[in-house]
Order: structure tokens, then sequence, then C-alpha cells
């Protein structure tokens, strides 16, 4: 069985790019917004969430504390996807509550690949 992921990133060269990388392997669903995410992931919950930081009118750290605070989609593996990648980054947030953690541009698939399989069992 495929095993389907939700792409939240408004920027559609960066959805290409995932796209890119992971059609073959897995079903993808695009959101734009945070919003939309939102109601598309509570209509048919996806197997992971990957996530961008920084969306606009709602950014991911508040599309994850939704997320969070719904006891059916409390437990969904949401993957930080973003730009952030200074130091302390990574830390700041998964200790908000992101399961793992991608710098983008993803210059490395393989990181990307492997952030999926830790959470998926894969």
């Amino acid at each position: 069985m495929t095993r389907r992921l939700a792409l939240v990133e408004d920027n559609a060269d960066n959805r290409l790019l995932v796209h890119a990388l992971l059609d073959g392997q897995f079903a993808l669903t695009d959101y734009e917004t945070g919003a939309a995410a939102l109601a598309g992931i509570a209509a048919s919950r996806p197997d992971l969430v990957l996530l961008d930081v920084s969306l606009p009118e709602m950014d991911g750290t508040e599309v994850l504390r939704h997320l969070r605070a719904d006891p059916a989609l409390a437990g969904l593996p949401v993957v930080a996807l973003t730009a952030h990648a200074m130091a302390g980054d990574r830390e700041r947030y998964l200790a908000l509550g992101f399961d793992d953690y991608v710098a983008k541009p993803i210059v490395d698939e393989q990181l990307l690949l492997d952030a999926i399989a830790r959470h998926l069992g894969a």
C-alpha cells in the first residue's frame, strides 16, 4: 500500500522539487496554505505531513499547534520542511513539537527520505 503524505508548501518550485524526489514512492497531496492543510488533513488523514514553517496567513508552527490539539491528528508525524537553517533552528522546531526537521533547499534528498522513513517505519 502506498503511504500518503501531505505537503504543506506555498512555493510552487519547492512543491515541484518534493514531487520530483518523492513521486512514485508516496502519494502526495499538496496544500498551499495552513488553513487548506488543516481542512484537508482532517478530511483525509495522511500518514505523514511535510510542513513548511513560513506560510502566509497561518505559519507552520500554528498549523502544528492545531494538529496537536486535535485528538484524531495529535499523533500524526509532522516534519518541519524549512529554510530556517541557522544554528539552533533544528532544536527549536523539535522543541515546538515537530517530529523531525529538514532544511531547505533540499540539497541531499537522502536527508528527506531518512526523515520520512524514521516516522513511517519504512
